[in-house]
This record gives C-alpha cells, sequence and structure tokens, in this order.
C-alpha cells in the first residue's frame, strides 16, 4: 500500500501552506519526505529550493521540524533546551542565549524559562517545541499537527503565535492538520489530501465558493431511516449532491433558506422524524465530503477503528 501516490504541490515562499486531510491520509509521511527522515520510492521534492534527494544535508541546515511528540527535555528548563537546540544547529553560547532569551520573550514564556519542562502546561510546551524549531532560524518551517491534544483554548494561543511568527520571521510554513477551522485560519493556500493525493487545492475562500449556494444539514432523530430520508430529499428539485453520514444528511442549494421548508415538508411527509436542520456557508468539510464521500469526521473515525489494537 503507497502512502504518498503522486502528490505534488508548491508553497510560497514566505505563507503557511496547509495539508489538510485525515490521520492516515499520507501528510506525515509526506513531511518525512521533506525533511529527510524518510527517502520517497521515487518523484523530486525541493525545499527552499533544494533538491531532497541529492542534498539532505543542505535540506537539514535549511528546515526547522515540529513533531506530533515533543522533542523537549522534560528534566531540563525551557532555557536549557533552547540553548541545546541552538548549539546543536552550530550557534555560538553567547547567540544561542540571546536567541533563546528571544524566543522565549516572543511565546510569552519568559517567566517560565527557568521552570522545568515537566511542569510546563500542554500549551507551553508546544510553544517551546515550536520556539526550539525555530532556534536557527530556518527557511523552512514544518509543524506537523502542532495542536493535536490541545484544549480550544491553548490551541487559539498557538494560532497566533504561528500568525505572528511567521511574519516576524519571514519564512515559508507546511503546516499539516486534521482540523478545519485550523487549516481555515492560517493556510494561505492548501492542499486536501485523501489517501496519499491532492484531491483539491487552492485558497481556503476558492475552495469553498467552488461549491455554489448553502449546504442544507439535517440531523434525523434515532428511529429515523436514512435511507428513506435520502429518497425523500431526492425529489426536491432545487437539492442537489445529496448524500449522508449516518442520520446526518448533507445537500446543496443555491438558496438554503428558501429550500429549508420543502425539504422538511418531503421528511414529514415520508413520516422521517428530524432532529435539527440547519443551513450554512459553504465549510472545508463541505469541500473535503465533495471530493472524497466523506467528512473529515468521519475520514478520523474510520482510521480509528482500522488501526484500533
Amino acid at each position: 500500500m503507497r502512502a504518498v501516490d503522486g502528490l505534488t504541490f508548491a508553497a510560497e515562499t514566505g505563507t503557511v501552506f496547509g495539508l489538510l486531510g485525515p490521520n492516515g491520509a499520507g501528510k506525515s509521511t509526506t513531511i518525512k519526505i521533506l525533511s529527510t527522515l524518510a527517502r520517497a520510492d521515487s518523484g523530486t521534492a525541493f525545499v527552499a529550493g533544494i533538491d531532497v534527494a541529492r542534498h539532505p544535508a543542505r535540506v537539514r541546515r535549511s528546515i526547522g521540524f515540529v513533531a506530533q511528540k515533543s522533542v523537549a527535555d522534560p528534566m531540563d528548563t525551557g532555557v536549557e533546551n533552547l540553548v541545546l537546540a541552538g548549539r546543536l544547529q552550530g550557534l555560538s553560547a553567547r547567540d544561542a542565549h540571546a536567541r533563546a532569551a528571544d524566543l522565549l520573550d516572543r511565546f510569552s514564556l519568559t517567566e517560565h524559562g527557568t521552570r522545568l519542562v515537566k511542569t510546563y502546561s500542554g500549551g507551553m510546551a508546544r510553544k517551546l517545541d515550536v520556539a526550539i524549531g525555530l532556534m536557527h532560524r530556518p527557511t523552512v518551517l514544518f509543524l506537523d499537527e502542532p495542536t493535536t491534544g490541545l484544549d480550544p483554548e491553548a490551541r487559539a494561543e498557538l494560532w497566533a503565535e504561528i500568525e505572528r511568527m511567521t511574519a516576524a520571521e519571514n519564512m515559508t510554513v507546511l503546516l499539516t492538520t486534521h482540523y478545519l477551522e485550523e487549516a481555515d485560519r492560517l493556510a494561505k493556500r492548501l492542499a486536501i489530501v485523501d489517501h496519499g493525493t491532492v484531491v483539491a487545492g487552492g485558497t481556503p475562500e476558492e475552495l469553498k465558493n467552488d461549491l455554489r449556494g448553502d449546504a442544507v444539514i439535517v440531523e434525523l432523530t434515532a428511529d429515523g431511516d436514512p435511507f428513506a430520508a435520502l429518497e425523500a430529499l431526492s425529489r426536491v428539485d432545487a437539492l442537489r449532491e445529496i448524500g449522508g453520514d449516518g442520520h446526518t444528511l448533507r445537500a446543496r442549494a443555491d438558496n438554503g433558506a428558501a429550500t429549508l421548508p420543502a425539504a422538511l415538508a418531503a421528511l414529514d411527509a415520508a413520516a422521517i422524524s428530524v432532529a435539527s436542520a440547519t443551513v450554512a456557508r459553504p465549510s472545508l468539510d463541505d469541500v473535503y465530503l465533495r471530493h472524497t464521500g466523506r467528512t473529515i469526521g468521519k475520514a478520523q473515525e474510520n482510521y480509528a477503528l482500522e488501526n484500533a489494537s
């Protein structure tokens, strides 16, 4: 089975480029290849204009890498972790301490710099991980699912730091994520990845606008028959792209507000009970659904089931 199959994209210098998809889509494998941690069987890849396969050492000097799991030593302080990272990248002791102080200030960690990392909250630890990746001022920074496991407040704080950091450092950031809001907020352009291939690409607004119209979402009650409901909705002329994910049915309409009453009337005529119904502007989840036939949430569930021990 191929983890990545013909995946092609280009990131604009000085921007955040997002790879959006569920676990198992091939995002982390792509980053491992680009960061020289894995070798592709075929194809070519360039990072900061450098051929990854021919000049891996040059690529490593040009990039920063923030993995899904923390790389900080929990038994060292924040300052010690940063200085060590700087020294390993060739900075002098003086420059490493100066850069560490600058990054601690930028990530609002100055008062915690002398504490052991094991005492940090999850959000603080992830900020430190990103700071470690920035110590040598890389041209390209890889962020592999940087906010997984964080609570909403810590995630929002890290998003703000990533936005500020990208502007301040003027570097290219490659972000992998399965969080729709994260991709929508941070990425100037993104590629939606499914089973190792890019199924759609563009700016978040371009991808959403391509869908045209509104999303009509109907949640059935527990005793509702999804198949009968899909058949009933198919008789509403104004609806298109009708599909279901369990008891959640989705369709598109040029004017969702005007079409919703007709959709509910069709379901009522078929004696199908509705728990809720909403109309919304297109989302990245709608984009993913159109191109893959399932939502990212459902894809995440399927991956978890397939890989359950």
